[in-house]
């Protein structure tokens, strides 16, 4: 992955001229007046960890499992919110971790958990490193140094058991290579967030991921039917049956814990048949709340597609919801991309199409899913474009009950207006839920001298408007740092005293991921 932005470089992607001029004139963005750092600029602070240290940590997993370079620890800092790509392009690399740890098994990370704990070592789990709310930077203060724990080497398939329809894997995995080694077996996940590409399996657990069909397939938190939990304590091994009265889901503690309560070493996952037909297509509605109240019928009523999205007026017209064709602009209204996956997926879009008609959706056939479809990972690429134009270009996102989204929505953008003027804000429902569904922004603006402040700003006031509106601090990118103090708020005192009593028992020398997901007290 690029160091200083999204994915394969050679994907990058060349910003359209009418693109620009709307950029020029709608938002008044101008070219950086500086170039962006190159890797070997970045900036580092010195390795805080003694050559003790670091003998230890390569003794439990081999001297060349512990890497201290300058690219290595680059690509190791921060994640991939527009926040930590613009001060890696400032080449700012002061978050970096001390060393990169390998572990290759399950008892090299108890073993390095329990020496980090003894030696005050903090840990920042690692996977695909696409957090895009702080998650991978860790609090140093007090601690002797910090190390990333890339859990690349633990990239194996497990088991397949196809009469119980579970695999485990363990947690380095990227998405792609799970579905490739489930295909062999004619399955799938069906998870497939737009960082699909480069996500692991143990990222998706910690975080909570959601992907593009969550309608057909569910959350990744969904899928999890047990797990192992490495910690300086020990291990946990949770999930014996598929649903249990066996008091609290523990399972569901260390869905979402980010690193802070312990390390995933392996995932038992449900699984399904890898579909035999798929069919996306497209459908305007006049406007948002006529689409929402479209998409909450199907929801309600069934039956619902594999992926269901739709689009608000301004993310239509700008052309978000097609990537691949960015400023092309739209026939009006707001466009609903409908997916269905599976075995004679007839019938369903049959009945999903009766209801699309009848609440007053106009079909405009396969080209717009297609379209949609192939062009699904894109918008990351989109970014980093907009980036090197001179514009801030960030999402977030939230999620509330039916009767609560144009509140919630109307918060969020009165929020966003106040701080930054007059951004371009666009929205779209992508996961929905019989109670309610999740609200996606995606906001553009002209940077500032300071773009980041300008963003921490915004989202400050964001998250506030968020929190008083009644929705969640986060559908499914997390909470990290960016997130914690709305979180303590949304969960209140008390609930964070019971977070901060999990990780002092986990956790007691408090290594794990510092400053990450727990209030402080």
């Amino acid at each position: 992955m690029l160091w200083s932005g999204w994915g394969d470089p050679a994907q990058a992607r060349e910003l359209p001229e009418q693109v620009r001029v709307l950029l020029r004139d709608l938002l008044g963005v101008r070219p950086p007046t500086a170039p962006a750092s190159t890797l070997e600029s970045v900036r580092l602070p010195p390795v805080a960890l003694t050559d003790a240290r670091l003998a230890a940590l390569a003794e439990v997993v081999g001297p060349g499992h512990v890497l201290t370079g300058h690219e290595d620890r680059v690509r190791r800092t921060r994640g991939k919110s527009t926040p930590d790509l613009l001060r890696m392009r400032a080449g700012d690399g002061s978050d970096a971790p001390d060393a990169v740890v390998l572990p290759g098994s399950h008892e090299e990370v108890v073993a390095l958990l329990r020496l980090c704990s003894d030696e005050r070592i903090a840990v920042v789990p690692f996977g695909g490193g696409t957090s895009v709310v702080g998650g991978l930077a860790a609090a140093r203060e007090g601690y002797a140094g910090v190390i990333a724990l890339d859990l690349r080497r633990l990239d194996r398939l497990r088991s397949v058991d196809a009469e119980s329809m579970v695999a485990e894997f363990e947690p380095g995995v990227r998405a792609p290579e799970a579905e490739r080694l489930l295909a062999a077996h004619g399955l799938t996940l069906g998870h497939f967030p737009q960082s699909f590409e480069y996500a692991t399996l143990g990222g998706f657990a910690a975080a909570r991921s959601s992907g593009q069909a969550s309608a057909g397939y569910g959350r990744f938190d969904d899928m999890v039917v047990g797990l192992t939990l490495a910690t300086p304590r020990g291990a946990m091994e949770l999930g014996r049956a598929p649903r249990s009265a066996a008091g609290p889901d523990l399972r569901q503690l260390v869905l979402g814990s980010e690193g802070a309560f312990g390390v995933i070493t392996s995932l038992r996952l449900r699984v399904r048949r890898a579909p035999a037909e798929r069919r996306y297509e497209g459908w305007r509605f006049a406007t948002f709340a006529e689409g929402t109240a479209a998409v909450r019928a199907l929801a309600q009523e069934g039956p619902l597609p594999a992926v269901l999205r739709l689009s608000d007026e301004t993310e239509t017209m700008i052309g978000l919801a097609r990537p691949d064709e960015i400023g092309s602009g739209g026939s009006g209204g707001c466009l609903l991309v409908a997916g269905y996956e599976g075995e004679r997926v007839g019938g369903r879009h049959a009945a999903a199409s009766a209801v699309l008609t009848r609440m007053g959706g106009e079909p405009l056939g396969a080209e717009p899913g297609q379209a949609w479809e192939h062009g699904r990972f894109s918008a990351p690429y989109l970014r980093d474009s907009l980036l090197a134009a001179g514009a801030t270009v960030e999402t977030l996102e939230t999620a509330g009950f039916w009767s609560n989204l144009p509140r919630l929505h109307d918060a969020v953008r009165l929020a966003l207006l106040g701080e930054l003027g007059s951004p371009l804000v666009m929205c779209h429902v992508s996961h929905v839920y019989e109670t309610g569904a999740s609200l996606y922004f995606t906001v553009v603006t002209a940077q500032d001298a300071d773009p980041v402040e300008q963003w921490r700003r915004a989202k400050t006031a964001v998250n506030a408007a968020i929190v008083a509106a009644g929705g969640t601090i986060s559908h499914h990118h997390g909470v990290g740092r960016d997130h914690r103090d709305a979180y303590g708020e949304e969960i209140g005192p008390l609930g964070a005293a019971v977070l901060r009593a999990v990780k002092a028992e986990l956790d007691p020398a408090g290594i794990l991921n510092p400053g990450v997901l727990v209030p402080e007290g």
